[in-house]
Parts: C-alpha cells; sequence; structure tokens
C-alpha cells in the first residue's frame, strides 16, 4: 500500500464525496455531483438520445413508484428537470454534512424544489443500520426491469398458482412423511419487482447480523493492521459499508429477478408467516421459450417451493441455520490488505467504480480462511447442500409421478440451469462459496440413500440438526447411513 504512489487522486477522507456521486448514478442516469459548484448537483444528458423525460426510467414503473409499501404517482414536477448543465435545485454548503460533502442530506428543505433529488436524499439517509436496504431495494428493481416487460399478473394466474401449491403440499406431504407447516401458505404471483421488494425485507433477519458482523470485522482487522496513517480508513470503511452492501444487495437481487422462478430459489430459511412468490413475467417468459404446458410447469415449480416449505417448517432448522451464519461470522478475518488494493485501485473520480465493485465476483469483503473457519463454513456448505438437494429430489421424483410431460420440462430445467455456476447471495453477500455441484451432490446423496433404503429413511435427515448429513456424508452417503439406520 506504502509502494502506490497515486498523486492525481483525492485521499480517502475526500473518497465519500465522489462514492456518492457513483451511488447517486445507480439512481439518476446522468447524474453529476459538483462540490464547490453553487448548485452542489446537477443533472446532464448521459448521450445523445436521452431527453429530460428518461432522467429517470429505471426507478419509476409506469408513472408510479412503489415507496415504503405504498404506490405513489408520478410527481408532475419530475418531468420538468432539464439536462445540459440546467441547474436543479440549491444546495450550497460551505462545510460538510452527514451522509456526503454537499448533498445536503443533513437539510430536509434542501431539494424542495427537486423531487427527483428529495427522493435520492431519502434513499441515501434511508438506514441506520449496517445495509441502507432502500438504496438496495431501488437498485434492485431499477436492475430487475432490464429483464424486459414486468407486467402485473392476472386472475388467472393467481388461480393457477393457488390450485398448483395446493395440490403439491398434498403430494409433498404424502411422498416425504414430513408433518405440514402449522400455517397455511399464503400463495403470491407477483412481478419481478415486487420480488425483490419482498425479499429485501424477508432477508433482512438473515444479512443484517451478517452485515454488522463484516462491520465490526473490518474494524477489528483494520486497527491490527492498517499502519498509523491509514487509521482513518477503518472509520470511513464503516460510514461507507451501510451503501456498498445496499448497492450489492440491490445488485444480486435485480440480476435473480431477472430469471427467478419462486421464493425459494434462494433456498434459506425464512423468518414471518408462511408465503410463496411467485414470478409470473419469468414463468410465462420460460414457458414460451421451451413450449411448455404452464399448468404442468407451474405444478412442478409448486412442487419445489412447497418441498421447501416443509424442510424450513421443522421446528430447529431456521434457528440451526442462522447458528452456522453467526458461528462462521464471529471470528471471520478480513483481508484488510486486500481491501486496500480494491480501494486504491478504484478511480473514485470515475463514476461507475461503486457500480463495479458492487458487480464484483468476489463480493465487496473477504477472508482469509484457516483450518477453523473452514471447518465451520464446510457446515454451512452441507445444511444448504442438502436442503436443496432434496428440494431438487421430492420434485423430480413427485414430477415424474405426476405430469405427463415431465421429460419436456426436465430438459428444459436441465438447460436452464447450466448457466448457473454458483449462488450469488451466498457467495457476494456472505461470503459462503456455494456452487451448483454442491447442490449436485446433495441431489446424489438422497438418490443413493433411496436406493438403499426408502423415502422414509431419507427424510429422518429433517428430523433435527444432528441427523442432517455433514459434508464427508454428503460424499459417501453410507457413513450418513451407519450413523442413523
Amino acid at each position: 500500500m506504502q509502494d502506490r504512489h497515486l498523486p492525481e487522486r483525492p485521499p480517502v477522507e475526500h473518497l465519500g464525496g465522489d462514492l456518492t456521486e457513483a451511488l447517486g448514478r445507480q439512481l439518476v442516469p446522468g447524474l453529476v455531483v459538483q462540490f464547490g459548484h453553487v448548485s452542489g448537483i446537477r443533472a446532464v444528458a448521459d448521450g445523445a438520445h436521452e431527453h429530460a423525460r428518461s432522467a429517470c426510467p429505471r426507478v419509476a414503473d409506469e408513472g408510479e413508484r412503489l415507496v415504503d409499501g405504498e404506490r405513489l404517482g408520478r410527481d408532475s414536477n419530475q418531468d420538468r428537470l432539464r439536462h445540459g448543465g440546467h441547474r436543479i435545485g440549491r444546495a450550497a454548503y460551505d462545510e460538510p454534512v452527514s451522509g456526503g460533502p454537499g448533498f445536503g442530506f443533513g437539510d430536509p428543505d434542501a431539494f424542495k424544489d427537486a423531487p427527483l433529488f428529495r427522493e435520492l436524499q431519502r434513499v441515501m439517509s434511508s438506514s441506520s443500520g449496517p445495509v441502507n436496504w432502500e438504496l438496495a431495494r431501488q437498485v434492485g428493481v431499477a436492475n430487475a426491469v432490464e429483464a424486459g416487460p414486468d407486467l402485473e399478473p392476472s386472475e388467472g394466474d393467481h388461480r393457477m398458482l393457488e390450485e398448483a401449491v395446493r395440490v403439491a403440499e398434498l403430494h409433498v406431504g404424502r411422498f416425504t412423511g414430513l408433518p405440514a407447516p402449522a400455517d397455511v401458505a399464503q400463495v403470491h404471483a407477483v412481478r419481478r419487482a415486487g420480488w425483490v421488494n419482498a425479499n429485501a425485507e424477508n432477508l433482512k433477519g438473515l444479512l443484517e447480523p451478517a452485515a454488522r458482523q463484516l462491520t465490526d470485522a473490518i474494524e477489528r482487522s483494520a486497527g491490527d493492521q492498517l499502519p498509523p496513517e491509514m487509521k482513518q480508513l477503518s472509520g470511513f470503511l464503516r460510514q461507507l459499508s451501510p451503501l456498498l452492501l445496499g448497492t450489492q444487495v440491490g445488485q444480486v437481487l435485480g440480476m435473480l429477478a431477472q430469471r427467478v422462478l419462486g421464493q425459494y430459489d434462494i433456498a434459506l430459511p425464512r423468518s414471518g408467516p408462511g408465503q410463496l412468490l411467485f414470478v409470473v413475467p419469468n414463468l410465462v417468459a420460460f414457458e414460451r421459450d421451451w413450449s411448455l404446458d404452464p399448468r404442468e410447469f407451474r405444478t412442478l415449480v409448486a412442487l419445489h417451493e412447497v418441498t421447501h416449505r416443509f424442510e424450513f417448517a421443522q421446528g430447529w432448522a431456521r434457528a440451526r441455520f442462522q447458528e452456522l451464519l453467526d458461528d462462521y461470522l464471529s471470528t471471520l478475518k478480513l483481508d484488510v490488505e486486500g481491501m486496500q488494493g480494491r480501494l486504491a485501485s478504484m478511480d473514485p473520480a470515475d463514476p461507475e467504480a461503486l457500480q463495479q465493485l458492487a458487480r464484483s465476483e468476489e463480493g465487496l469483503f473477504w477472508a482469509d480462511l484457516d483450518d477453523e473457519q473452514r471447518l465451520k463454513l464446510g457446515r454451512i456448505q452441507a445444511f444448504m447442500a442438502a436442503a436443496e438437494g432434496y428440494g431438487d429430489h421430492v420434485m423430480q421424483a413427485l414430477g415424474a409421478e405426476l405430469l405427463g410431460t415431465y421429460p419436456r420440462i426436465e430438459e428444459a430445467m436441465k438447460r436452464y440451469r447450466e448457466g448457473e455456476h454458483g449462488d450469488p447471495v451466498f457467495e457476494r453477500l456472505l461470503g459462503v462459496d456455494m456452487k451448483r455441484e454442491q447442490y449436485r451432490k446433495g441431489e446424489a446423496f438422497c438418490e443413493l440413500v433411496v436406493e438403499q433404503t426408502d423415502e422414509a429413511t431419507l427424510a429422518r435427515m429433517w428430523d433435527s440438526a444432528d441427523a442432517m448429513p455433514s459434508l464427508p456424508e454428503l460424499e459417501e452417503p453410507r457413513l450418513w447411513l451407519a450413523r442413523t439406520v
């Protein structure tokens, strides 16, 4: 770090404003933040094709926007914003305020006459926790709509999916012998944006503790490893973390929303009332692309969703997963030198720098794993591989039994998954390496156990936390059988 000579870049204490500009561009194409400029902010055209009315097409949704669960009409003033260097609002400050220099976050009336930037101000100051969830939600929605038309599901879609779930519940209960969840699942046919909104809410309980421990680990590691002249980086990273994490959560959710079919495409135990979400625009696109019968295909997807709901309804499952994750993160030691290198290599004058950082496959923060950490990581990997493998096993067995067009659907699903290499929620947001090959091992484990015994014996893996297979047992199912039967 000391060997780098980058005189053209501002020092660490000035990075916040430059990165704030990059965050702004996530929400407002053409945003330029001019610190020291009398207006503080202006918007310019991103290219010759951009017009004033397209200042924020990815955040607004057909003239409306969803904020805190409510649909708000388009502000009539929004269409009056001008590009090409014309000033929008007034935000003259002689010294920085909280949230970024010259950006007006400390003054609630700073952008009262500029609704677009008032919304940006609200987003940037909306969270005091380890993740800026409003930023995550809006970045996610903005990315989700890139997949194409995000039309509202019809009443027919709702009825078909409701029927598919009720049929699946009967057959999953019969086939697995697992006790049914205590509550009746609420079935929701949603748009891609609705899926992002729902998961930005129900993933809080999982990701916030992880994000908080990551933030604490940054400070611990920075305090131990940084030279005295770089101590200020620790505080800077703590202030920047909610924005970075919010941006990356949004990037991941938006990317997933373009292809997920249901709620448990992120196969995680959830808190709160039982609900199943089906992303109708993606279902329709898949059925059209592969010429599939909608009723049969949606029944197969419902079988997968309901199986995961039965799994995670076991009283110990969610608490066990959270325990494994907390144990892994509690002793996490971050690679601060790696973080320094990434920040040093990022040009803060480049407004796309933060976006590129958030899209990085490695995630924002990564750790040096010792033997103890690898053991803890292996426990998480075993839990998730077993859960997803069992879900796929039940879906395929019941699909072959119930659906006349199952061979065609099976081939389509196989090709659909060929492009999946890893799970971005685990890899990029939690630092947990989960590859598609690990999920296949979980499915192979289930198939071999059933070949050797029966479905009732396999279902014993859901009796308790101790009954779940370990990584070595997933590799060699006979070890699990010897311990269980």
